[in-house]
């Protein structure tokens, strides 16, 4: 069955045709009430839904760095460029010899089905926010060998991807999850090229693509892979049936070769890790659209096995979205609150737990966040790198701005920050979409 959301085909038509204008001058103004740092924390303020007859849409252009500029640390940090020249880079992995992978990659080609007008429509907006160039379909090997904090080595090291993401290392098999399948090619350290084709492992749910990226990360005992698959859809409007499988975390088990899904009605979620003290499994989840600047906040979550988040029937527990039917009230009751909100429409992508840093002692207990950045809220919001405290495994405390300036003073978009890992030194690497780098965040006394 189908659902419906309150926006017809003609307003749509209206906001694809006017252009630049309707960003600037949109017939139905809507803006954010409330400040950032109220939808964020443990106990994000969650005001009532404003679905608007025309969506808000406040995107920030592609610009690209200028020669010489970078994003802005915070105190006693450091950045400079690690990588530069790098086509959409989007996921980062470091391998124990030290040498980095970024999956080079955006949106797989049409399947053919078409994705509805509101998601037609979104796709040409975004398209003005860089995300509209061809997937190089690659991963890229990245290795400073002689320790200056800068890669002199770049080679592709695996082609013949689908729109690659996430990728694993579990002994000497490099797993990769693809748009459409979870791969695996053997592994060698040190060689810059792998000529290997890569073997598919299981298929993942595709069509459509929505929401494409799909990220992998091992057990920390290497028994297993959790996979993330994002929803087909805001809230359901191509239909349940287009759902399936999707909006969840997956789980594979190499020893059976057994594939289940382990939580649901997460909406869209990529970045994954697992917390050091506790050892649970955390997931950086991106919420639904179109009901407002202040709603709904993205967050950062521990997964629970065979748990429900609410998507696409509520969200944070059991507020409703009355836009999705038929209404599961079912469901509902047993949605799980998300831990730690990040504020609404950040685009929260990569996660990385501190453990790894080597920055100062006020960043080694917490979780690091990129944020990719927001369309559908005014003002704009993400754009950035954040830490966020904790202590005895849980979040405690406010988010803090590790890596900002990503927006210039027009408010058009330098770079997008994406992914975060760590180095082998513990120094912090930032994919950056827009800006073709990879960024490198260092104690500001640190060796560049």
């Amino acid at each position: 069955m189908r659902t419906g959301t309150k926006i017809g085909l003609g307003a749509l038509a209206v906001l694809l045709l006017g252009g630049a204008a309707f960003v600037r001058f949109a017939v139905y103004p809507e803006s954010a009430s409330l400040q950032l740092a109220d939808g964020q924390g443990a106990s994000p303020t969650l005001p009532a839904p404003n679905a608007t007859p025309l969506p808000t849409v406040n995107i920030a252009p592609a610009a690209g760095w200028a020669k010489g500029a970078k994003p802005a640390p915070a105190s006693g940090l450091s950045v400079a460029a690690f990588a530069e020249g790098l086509d959409h880079p989007r996921w980062l992995y470091t391998l124990p010899n030290g040498d980095v992978l970024v999956a080079e990659s955006n949106t797989p080609p049409s399947d053919g089905k078409f994705p509805g007008v509101k998601a037609w429509i979104a796709g040409k907006i975004m398209d003005r926010a860089g995300a509209g160039v061809k997937s190089p379909d690659r991963i890229t090997l990245l290795r400073d060998a002689d320790g200056d904090g800068v890669a002199e080595v770049k080679t592709v090291y695996l082609k013949n991807l689908t729109s690659p993401f996430g990728m694993a290392l579990v002994g000497n098999d490099l797993y990769v999850a693809n748009a459409d399948a979870l791969v695996r090619v053997p592994y060698e350290a040190g060689k810059t090229e792998n000529g290997a084709t890569p073997e598919k492992v299981v298929d993942l749910p595709a069509g459509i693509n929505h929401h494409w990226t799909k990220n992998v990360v091992a057990s920390p005992d290497g028994t297993r892979l959790f996979v993330t698959v994002g929803s087909n859809s805001n809230v359901a409007e191509n239909g349940l049936e287009a759902e399936k499988g999707r909006a969840a975390i997956w789980e594979y088990t190499l020893a059976t070769k057994t594939f289940r899904e382990f939580a649901t009605g997460l909406r869209n979620p990529n970045g994954l890790g697992f917390e050091p003290k506790t050892g649970t499994l955390w997931a950086a989840v991106n919420e639904r659209d179109e009901i407002g600047s202040d709603l709904v906040p993205d967050y950062v979550t521990s997964v629970k096995e065979g748990g429900f988040y609410g998507w696409p029937h509520s969200y944070y527990g059991q507020h409703v979205d009355d836009r999705v039917s038929p209404q599961r009230p079912d469901l509902v009751a047993k949605a799980i609150v998300p831990d730690y909100a990040l504020g609404p429409h950040t685009a929260s992508l990569g996660i990385a737990f501190s453990q790894g840093a080597n920055l100062s002692p006020a960043w080694t207990s917490g979780l690091f966040v990129a944020q990719h950045g927001s369309w559908n809220r005014r003002p704009k919001s993400g754009y950035k790198v954040i830490y966020v405290p904790f202590a005895d495994g849980r979040p405690a405390g406010k988010p803090i701005d590790v890596l900002a300036g990503f927006l210039d003073a027009d408010e058009k978009a330098q770079g997008r920050p994406v992914d975060v890992v760590f180095d082998k030194t513990g120094a912090l690497l930032v994919s950056d979409d827009v800006g073709n780098a990879v960024w490198r965040v260092t104690g500001a006394t640190a060796s560049q």
